[in-house]
């Protein structure tokens, strides 16, 4: 049926499978609603249909940075470079320095934990990335932020959120100095 200008027949504009979403006949609806009439089930099958999209769309951009980080990786560094970190007198026995290896952005501590016993370790605690304090006097490594624990001859977790051990940094002790050769991940 064609409707004019003037006219306006909502009974004419509203398919007879519309359904209102609160079941009432169209008589008794609202006046607002008879002039925008919402087909219920299409509604729901337009919104199943947009979230499916997303989800899919989503899972997709997951894939592809996983992908993106697993390029990375493969393509990422090589061998580190050997490089002295200290002298043996800068460090006395049972005391620690910081030093930054492999890159800048890699804080580091070595550890002397005898006349000749030295330890290196990443100073980032592998829960959150906060910076791990030696408490020596107790042989530990002690992350301030969700009190994690290491032990220093290890670098394995002791107490607190962190369940991986802090990566071990490789020494050589060439005369009086002392050179960081590699990083060991997942040592100890």
């Amino acid at each position: 049926m064609f409707v004019g200008q003037g006219d306006h027949n909502v009974e004419a504009d509203t398919p007879a499978s519309t359904r209102f979403p609160d079941g009432r006949p169209e008589q008794e609806q609202p006046k607002w609603r008879r002039d925008f009439p919402i087909d219920v089930d299409a509604d729901e099958y337009g919104a199943r249909r947009d979230f499916t999209k997303f989800l899919v769309l989503t899972s997709l951009a997951f894939v592809c940075g996983q992908f993106w980080i697993g390029l990375l990786s493969l393509f990422r560094g090589g061998p580190t470079a050997e490089q002295k970190i200290a002298s043996v007198g800068d460090v006395e026995v049972g005391k620690a320095i910081t030093f930054h290896y492999p890159t800048e952005r890699d804080p580091c501590l070595l550890i002397r934990r005898s006349e000749d016993e030295f330890l290196a370790y990443s100073s980032q605690c592998t829960h959150l990335m906060c910076p791990v304090i030696p408490e020596l006097q107790h042989d530990r490594l002690h992350c301030p932020c969700h009190r994690g624990m290491f032990d220093v001859a290890t670098g394995r977790p002791t107490a607190g959120p962190p369940r991986r051990a802090l990566p071990r940094i490789k020494l050589r002790i060439d005369a009086d100095a002392i050179y960081a050769t590699a990083v060991e991940e997942g040592a100890s």
